[in-house]
């Protein structure tokens, strides 16, 4: 799990050194634009190792590695792209302030994951979201062919099927389906056992499978 407030301050970055993940955008691509390339590729441990001594250039690399990553989590938790944004934001601030304390113990990317897990458990423990779905797709248009327009609806009505799950469920459900992690890295993620992923994730299908019964 994320660490608390380090025991060493860390040094707060000027203005601008992060790039902006609260920029206006769409779809579950990240609202950031494109990413710079990594100046000279450097390694990720000597990256941590800077950014932990203080250095804000070297977290925003870190940043530009896994900024899309943290937003499309953040996204697929809450289901609304302006609230992903700002537990994006809140994630990354919150990653930087607590580096010195991170012990390399985990990859630094499952650590970064449980952050923004923690962030968005807290909103959803917070407020139950309500109104429209997410604009992840353009409103079907009454010109385009009738497949096309079922197809966009029956993405719509998966992606609310989604969001209405319980967290425990759908937190090891996108990090599986979505994000491409084995059971073994959800599990290090969640703090939880692989069996206890396994079977969280096998309830969420088969929940998913009731929900979207009229749709097949």
């Amino acid at each position: 799990m994320p660490p608390g407030s380090p025991s060493t301050p860390t040094p707060e970055p000027a203005a601008g050194a992060f790039p902006d993940v609260a920029a206006r955008a769409g779809a579950v691509r990240s609202p950031l634009g494109s990413v710079t390339p990594d100046v000279g590729g450097l390694d990720e441990g000597c990256l941590i190792e800077r950014a932990q001594r203080g250095s804000t250039e070297a977290f925003e690399v870190l940043v530009r590695r896994y900024r899309d990553r943290v937003y499309r989590v953040a996204f697929r938790l809450v289901g609304d792209r302006y609230t992903a944004e700002d537990i994006a934001q809140d994630a990354l601030v919150t990653a930087w302030r607590a580096l010195p304390d991170f012990r390399r113990d985990a990859a630094f990317a499952t650590w970064l994951h449980s952050i923004v897990l923690n962030r968005a458990r807290n909103h959803l423990t917070r407020i139950r979201p309500t109104g429209p779905l997410p604009a992840e797709l353009p409103t079907p248009s009454t010109q385009q062919p009738p497949e096309v327009v079922q197809s966009s609806f029956r993405d719509r009505a998966l992606r609310a099927a989604i969001r209405d799950l319980p967290f425990d469920l759908r937190a090891p459900l996108v990090l599986r389906q979505f994000e491409g992690c084995s059971y073994e890295q959800a599990a290090e993620i969640l703090d939880i056992s692989v069996s206890t992923v396994r079977g969280r994730i096998a309830r969420a299908r088969r929940t998913l499978l009731i929900s979207m019964r009229e749709w097949r």
